[in-house]
């Protein structure tokens, strides 16, 4: 796919973080970017910056999803890309230290917005790409990047409602390029490592420095602008489908 003024995009998380480097990126590239996000502050001031357009989504509210894309539709068109990366991150351990088991309604928003949230984006874009006419010599329609985390392999102490909602977005990838393969629309999901998005970088500096260290190389917290790079390129590499990659400086997580 080549990226130019032709080409729309929608991105959701896109207020903040990774998915405003994201939609910065792709912008610079001339693509039009729309940007779905709960925080309409945050997500409408990187839409003007951008001159993009902003629609308030709850990822995991599929009615609020419909509505984000009839809004991005109808100033930029069919989306030809669609990049998740709203998500949550609470922490909780399987039994506390009072014993306590945890929260079922913390577990359920959590896979709600990070897995249910993934797949309501994935889902209604991939609908519309596939109605689509090719947009490439392959065939291509379309490409839609998920964001898993390293912690859905390597998931410590109180991500187990994190761990298993971004474990299974890894496990939707091959699945849903295969359903999507006869349609041209592309599946693919990267797993970030530490990164310095606004909850880390909202930690003392001290802790920033020592999450940065536990990274074999480069030794420090990924930056947005490097997942966005990543993202540039499935969408420019036709045969990129249906793999998860760990961007993460070779980290494994410890326990905790």
């Amino acid at each position: 796919m080549e990226l130019n003024d032709k080409i729309s995009a929608v991105i959701t998380g896109g207020g903040s973080g990774l998915g405003e480097g994201t939609a910065r990126m792709l912008a610079s590239r001339g693509v039009k970017v729309a940007i779905f996000d709960v925080n309409e502050e945050a997500g409408q001031k990187v839409a003007d910056e951008l001159g993009g357009v902003f629609a308030k989504v709850d990822v995991s509210d599929a009615a609020s999803v419909a509505e984000g894309f009839k809004v991005a539709r109808a100033a930029h068109g069919q989306e030809s890309i669609a990049v998740n990366c709203a998500g949550i991150a609470p922490a909780a351990k399987t039994v506390d230290r009072e014993g306590a088991p945890h929260d079922a309604s913390l577990f359920a928003k959590i896979i709600g917005v990070n897995l249910i949230g993934t797949f309501n984006v994935a889902s209604q874009s991939a609908a519309g790409m596939c109605a689509q006419d090719p947009i490439t010599e392959d065939g291509e329609r379309g490409v839609i990047i998920n964001t898993a985390s390293v912690a859905a392999f390597d998931g410590q102490i109180g991500q187990i409602a994190y761990g298993s909602s971004k474990a299974a977005v890894a496990g939707m990838t091959l699945p849903m390029a295969r359903d999507l393969s006869r349609n041209g629309v592309r599946i693919m999901t990267i797993a970030p490592g530490i990164f310095g998005t606004p909850m880390v970088k909202g930690m003392p500096q001290e802790v920033q420095d020592a999450l940065g260290a536990m990274v074999p190389f480069p030794s420090r917290l990924g930056e947005p602008e490097e997942y966005a790079k990543l993202a540039v390129s499935i969408c420019e590499n036709a045969m990129l489908n249906g793999e998860t990659i760990r961007l993460d400086g070779a980290i494994r997580m410890a326990p905790r």
